[in-house]
């Protein structure tokens, strides 16, 4: 997709973000809603390889059994 200042399809935004808050009660500057998509970006990024981490580990087997699994 091109990138001439038109957004990505399904794309968050800083701006999306802001009004999503301001429409919740929650007044944000453009800066901090750029910080909040940051992290969120992240927490979902380690969300996902944990839950894929998991996934894999369910289908070893562990060198020794430990008391705590």
């Amino acid at each position: 997709m091109e990138k001439d200042g038109r957004e990505e399809r399904g794309k968050m935004t800083a701006e999306k973000t802001r009004k999503m808050l301001k429409d919740e009660g929650v007044e944000v500057t453009l800066e901090q809603a750029v910080m909040i998509l940051e992290f969120l970006r992240k927490l979902g990024n380690m969300a996902v390889s944990n839950y894929l981490k998991k996934k894999d580990e369910k289908n070893s087997r562990p060198i020794r059994e430990s008391e705590y699994r």
